[in-house]
C-alpha cells in the first residue's frame, strides 16, 4: 500500500498534540488482520483523546479513533478472508494500538467482528462502540429481569451516542423509556427514536433520602456522578441500572439501602468482551436489537472535518453518532 492519512496523537499525557499525518504500512502495529478502513467515530472517549482532557492515550504516539469498519485486504486468521466486510473496536484500538482514524489499520482477530447480513461498514461504524455498548447494556438488564411489564426505563445523557441509541433498541423492545436530558429542546429528536417522555435534567425529582419514590425498573446511565446516586435511590424492586459513562463525574456518594431493601442491581458495562460475546451481540444488532432510525441518530462527514467535529464533541455542541468517511478527504 502507498503511504496514507491518518490523524495521529502525540506528545505525552501532561502535553497533547493532535493531527493529520502520513503513516506507512511499517507503522501499522501488529495483528493477524488488516483493513482497509472506510468509516470510523467520533465517540466522547476520542474526543477526550485527542484534546487531553482525559489520560486515555497510553501510548504516544498513537492513531486515535476507538472503533472503525472496513474491508479485510489480509488476514492470518481463518476467521476472516480478504473482502470481508469488518467492525474493529474496543480493547486497546485507538488507545494503546494504532485505531480508526486512518485509511488502513492492522489489529489482533479477536478485536474484529464479520459483519452479519445486513449491516453495511456505515451502519457498524454508525453503531460502533457506543451502540455495541448500548446492546450489550440491555443484554445484561435482560439477564436480571428486566422486562417491557414491569415499568419505565430512564435513559440520562439522552441525545449522546450511546443513548440515542439506547433509547432507540429500548422502544423497538417495547419497553416505555423516559429520556433524560440536559437539552430539552431536542425532545422532538428523542420522541423519534422512541422516547416516551423526555425530562429535562434540571426538572428531574430524585430527592436525597436513602430511598425516594421509586420510579423506574431500570435505567441506562451515562452520567455517573450525582445523577447515578439518584437513579439508585428512585429505583424499584429488583431494579437494574447499567452504568456505562462518567460524563457528571467518577465518584458518587450512596447508602446500602435501596440495595439491601429493594434489591437494586449496578451493573457495570464494558466493551472489552471476548469473541463469543462479541459475535453474539453483533449478530443481535443486525437483528433485534437494530436501531430503527440509525439514519437519523449519525451524521456523516469528511475525514477533515474531524477536528471540528472533535471540537464539537468536547463542546457539547453534538448529538447522535458523528460519523468520519476516512476515504474522503474534501
Amino acid at each position: 500500500m502507498d503511504a496514507f492519512k491518518a490523524y495521529l496523537i502525540e506528545g505525552s499525557p501532561e502535553s497533547v498534540r493532535a493531527g493529520f499525518t502520513q503513516l506507512t504500512e511499517a507503522q501499522l502495529d501488529p495483528g493477524e488482520v488488516t483493513v482497509r478502513l472506510q468509516y470510523a467515530s467520533v465517540n466522547y472517549k476520542d474526543a477526550l483523546a485527542a484534546t487531553g482532557r482525559g489520560r486515555i492515550i497510553r501510548r504516544f504516539p498513537c492513531v486515535g479513533g476507538i472503533d472503525a469498519a472496513g474491508v479485510v485486504e489480509s488476514s492470518t486468521s481463518p476467521r476472516f478472508r480478504q473482502g470481508d466486510a469488518v467492525v474493529v473496536h474496543s480493547h486497546g484500538f485507538g488507545v494503546s494500538h494504532h485505531g480508526g482514524y486512518a485509511q488502513w489499520a492492522r489489529a489482533p482477530a479477536d478485536w474484529v467482528n464479520a459483519l452479519p447480513p445486513g449491516l453495511t461498514p456505515l451502519d457498524a461504524a454508525a453503531i460502533g462502540v457506543a451502540g455495541y455498548t448500548a446492546a450489550l447494556a440491555v443484554d445484561l438488564m435482560e439477564l436480571n429481569g428486566i422486562a417491557p411489564a414491569r415499568g419505565k426505563v430512564l435513559v440520562n445523557g439522552a441525545t449522546g451516542g450511546v443513548a440515542s441509541i439506547a433509547i432507540d433498541m429500548l422502544a423497538r423492545l417495547g419497553y416505555e423509556v423516559v429520556a433524560v436530558t440536559g437539552k430539552p429542546a431536542e425532545a422532538g429528536y428523542l420522541k423519534e427514536l422512541g422516547a416516551a417522555s423526555v425530562i429535562a435534567s434540571s426538572e428531574l425529582q430524585t430527592g436525597s433520602r436513602p430511598l425516594e419514590s421509586a420510579q423506574w425498573q431500570a435505567a441506562v446511565d451515562s452520567l455517573g456522578g450525582e445523577p447515578l446516586a439518584g437513579l439508585i435511590r428512585t429505583t424499584q424492586k429488583d431494579g437494574v441500572i447499567a452504568s456505562i459513562g462518567n460524563a457528571a463525574g467518577i465518584a458518587f456518594s450512596s447508602t446500602v439501602m435501596p440495595f439491601i431493601l429493594r434489591g437494586v442491581r449496578l451493573i457495570g458495562v464494558n466493551s472489552d468482551n471476548d469473541v463469543p460475546t462479541r459475535e453474539r451481540l453483533w449478530q443481535r444488532l443486525a437483528t433485534d436489537l437494530r436501531p430503527r432510525h440509525l439514519e437519523r441518530i449519525r451524521h456523516v462527514v469528511p475525514f477533515d472535518a474531524l477536528p471540528k467535529v472533535i471540537e464539537d464533541v468536547i463542546a457539547g455542541r453534538s448529538r447522535g453518532r458523528n460519523v468520519i468517511s476516512v476515504t474522503d478527504n474534501a
